[in-house]
């Protein structure tokens, strides 16, 4: 019961605002003690020596580092006004450029916030200059948010990978398309839209000298540099999710440059962002390494187990109810911080009930950024409010999110329902 009463008491701290590795350590602390005294507390430093020099937690800061040299360099302005210029004159045109760029973004970037800021501060604002349907806008931004941390590459996918033992190359690949069906569903859902209510499709011309598709198409090239370096690598067995990580970096770098975007100044702060936000990362896993020992100890995750295991359900139900948890926790609690109670639990339940783990870690990685856009609490919810303009109200964006909280949920059904979804590139490798 001691150990319980800790756990509600974590959950507590979570909801208070405490930070993520400072609520864990205490509780770790606190679990600690109640098990078996002070002598308990050796447990910490080896954890903190084995987590802090394990190699393939290499992979979180160089991605966070190339999310932030892309973010600040400026290059995703060249990125929209290149997108606008290859879409043309299709109906939906503001709304067909935000899929488009949520689906690129998501292989630029693992943090569905930072997508969910930066399209509302930039793809948001101008889609209203040009009369588009706020609404209607603002659903997209948050969908597209969605498929940030499940297109590769996304240091979220490589967290799960290292506390699941699951392979990180496999899992980057398995969530290649489902990103792009859930980014298809989003199109036909706006085209379906447009269809019933025509009023909604105005554009309104901004002044800006449109350019040639051919001259858009080339500018766009730079990218695919990125790309190829992160994900062709590993698909091509060349690299390792670490090296091809590395080789993201430097091609960030080179877009940088190729964009005249490259600045001493953009390198610092870059740099300052990475080291800040992959220190509170190393110090949660660390807390986490440590709580599942403390766990394993306890009997706990055993007991959770043998008391799922003895439930009289088909797998289907009991792959449900596994999923419907994080969906519900994430409108609470951060996502690391629910990866990193949730999956110690989860390992050894995908193995006894046979599900297979580039499947059900994928649905993992999409109920929690579901989770992120569904109201009330969704905090990517409050990041596009923020970001947006003055005139979206959060009533407007509670609003906006339903439709495609039930299109990523159609793209939940479609990737357990289609196994290749996820297993297809995987077997490339």
């Amino acid at each position: 019961m001691p150990l319980y009463a800790g756990v509600a008491v974590l959950f507590g701290l979570f909801f208070l605002g405490v930070p993520v590795f400072a609520a864990f350590f205490g509780f770790n602390i606190f679990a600690a003690l109640m098990l078996m005294g002070p002598q308990m507390l050796s447990i910490f430093p080896a954890s903190i020596l084995d987590t802090s020099t394990t190699s393939e937690l290499v992979t979180v800061p160089l991605f966070i580092l190339l999310g932030e040299l892309l973010f600040r360099s400026g290059s995703i302005t060249i990125l929209f006004n290149a997108v606008d210029d290859i879409v043309g004159r299709v109906r939906g045109r503001q709304y067909v450029i935000v899929v488009l760029i949520s689906v690129l973004l998501g292989a630029l970037s693992g943090s569905a916030v930072a997508v969910a800021a930066m399209l509302g501060r930039t793809v948001m604002a101008e889609g209203m200059a040009r009369g588009g349907d706020k609404h209607l806008l603002a659903g997209l931004v948050l969908g597209g948010a969605c498929l940030a941390p499940v297109i590769p590459p996304s240091f979220l996918v490589v967290l799960i990978g290292m506390l699941s033992g699951t392979s990180i190359s496999a899992l980057l690949a398995a969530g290649v398309l489902p990103g792009l069906v859930a980014g298809a569903l989003f199109f036909l859902y706006v085209q379906a839209v447009l269809w019933r209510d025509p009023s909604r499709d105005t554009q309104r011309d901004t002044g800006r000298p449109k350019g040639s598709a051919l001259r858009a198409v080339l500018s766009l090239l730079p990218f695919s540099i990125v790309i190829f370096a992160v994900l062709g690598l590993i698909l091509l067995g060349i690299a390792t999710p670490n090296e091809s990580a590395a080789c993201g970096v430097f091609g960030a770098l080179a877009v940088a440059a190729i964009y005249r975007k490259l600045s001493l100044s953009m390198i610092i702060d870059s740099l300052r962002g990475t080291v800040l936000l992959s220190s509170m990362i190393l110090l949660i896993m660390a807390a986490s390494k440590i709580l599942t020992q403390l766990m394993a100890f306890s009997g706990l995750t055993s007991q959770l187990v043998s008391a799922l295991a003895g439930l009289t359900l088909p797998p289907v139900a009991v792959l449900i109810l596994l999923m419907l948890i994080p969906f519900v926790l994430c409108m609470f609690l951060d996502q690391i911080a629910l990866m990193l109670i949730l999956i110690p639990i989860y390992t050894p339940l995908v193995g006894t009930f046979g599900f297979d783990p580039m499947m059900f870690w994928t649905l993992f990685l999409l109920n929690l950024t579901l989770g992120a856009i569904t109201p009330p609490f969704g905090y990517a919810l409050f990041a596009l409010g923020a970001a947006s303009p003055a005139e979206l109200t959060l009533r407007d964006t509670y609003l906006a999110a339903l439709p495609f909280i039930g299109l990523i949920i159609v793209t939940l059904v479609l990737v357990w329902a289609c196994p290749p979804l996820t297993a297809w590139l995987p077997s490339l490798l």
